[in-house]
């Protein structure tokens, strides 16, 4: 028990005196800093990204499995469409059956305008015989019937034609929805990236809006700094930054500042004295370029610590340990 009481205390004392040499280079590193450029620590992230479901099904394939490199477009998921393909057949052999409806009332409208022309040509014969006494008014009288009774057709032909015409955008529409939802039963990557988290199981049944996986957007990779107050009010978008990790402090990546919070954090409620508002730290966000995310895309990790540096004043040089050694462009 003695033995490792000593071992616990002589490794206390190592992490003390670790930890001392590296606040003091930390100091030393701050110190010789010029004027014009700051730095804070802070660690390399990512956003993630969510692939979940649109609608509930059963999962059929995953084909991408945590720690995967995936790219955009890749598919991910296979959902069940047994169900979905069954309600496709029966609605294009109900738009098919539309169609046939159509071409039906078609020919029924056209022969309601035949009988309509003939119904005109035996009531205007019916009333040049009226006028030479050659028929009865009687006679005249159903012709004229006839022809309403034409017009009328006519008229429900027409009605009915478009009814039916309705009906067939509903059909379409319906085939439209169905095979919307058979291709979102395949989930692809949005982002270049990788899996982080595997959520479901095959043949697992999903609800709507159930989480498949998680992916890292290594598109997108950035650090987060806190600057005081004095250093973020004068800080611009777009100023260059460098990062130094903490597992390569001889490689200072290059980075460009992406957001700068208009919000102070660690706000005391009430804010007085100057001296307190000087203690106001913001949040600025360092993003490394996109290209050179790309290029160094196998080594890309989130989660590594370091320190970010920014260069308010761009006539400023950066510091020899600060030049960039990392290939790429700061966009």
């Amino acid at each position: 028990m003695k033995q490792q009481l000593k071992w616990l205390a002589i490794s206390l004392m190592l992490v003390g005196v670790i930890a001392s040499f590296s606040w003091q280079w930390w100091q030393e590193q701050q110190s010789a800093l010029p004027d014009g450029i700051t730095s804070g620590n802070g660690r390399i992230e990512a956003n993630e990204v969510d692939i979940s479901v649109k609608y509930s099904g059963r999962v059929l394939d995953i084909l991408a499995d945590e720690g995967d490199m995936v790219t955009v477009g890749q598919a991910l998921v296979l959902m069940d469409t047994v169900e979905l393909q069954a309600r496709l057949d029966r609605a294009n052999a109900d738009l098919e059956q539309g169609l046939e409806a159509v071409k039906e009332a078609e020919v029924q409208l056209s022969k309601a305008h035949n009988d309509l022309a003939y119904a005109q040509q035996r009531y205007d014969r019916a009333v040049k015989l009226l006028k030479g006494n050659l028929v009865s008014q009687s006679h005249a009288d159903e012709r004229r019937n006839a022809l309403d009774s034409a017009n009328t057709t006519l008229s429900a032909a027409r009605a009915r034609l478009r009814t039916l015409g309705k009906g067939i955008d509903a059909y379409r529409a319906t085939v439209r929805q169905i095979e919307a939802e058979i291709a979102e039963a395949r989930l692809s990557a949005p982002v270049l990236g990788r899996v982080l988290y595997r959520l479901a199981q095959k043949g697992e049944v999903l609800g709507v809006g159930g989480k498949v996986m998680t992916l890292l957007d290594l598109s997108n990779i950035y650090m987060e700094i806190f600057l005081p107050a004095a250093d973020a009010g004068v800080l611009q978008i777009g100023a260059e930054a460098r990062i130094l990790l903490d597992l390569a402090p001889d490689l200072a990546v290059p980075a460009r500042v992406t957001f700068v919070s208009p919000q102070a954090q660690f706000t005391p409620k009430q804010v007085e004295t100057r001296s307190e508002r000087d203690k106001l730290m913001f949040r600025v966000k360092l993003k490394i370029p996109t290209k050179l995310v790309l290029e160094n895309i196998e080594r890309a990790k989130t989660g590594l610590r370091g320190v970010g540096y920014v260069r308010a004043d761009e006539n400023v040089p950066w510091p020899a340990f600060l030049n960039s050694r990392l290939t790429g462009t700061a966009q």
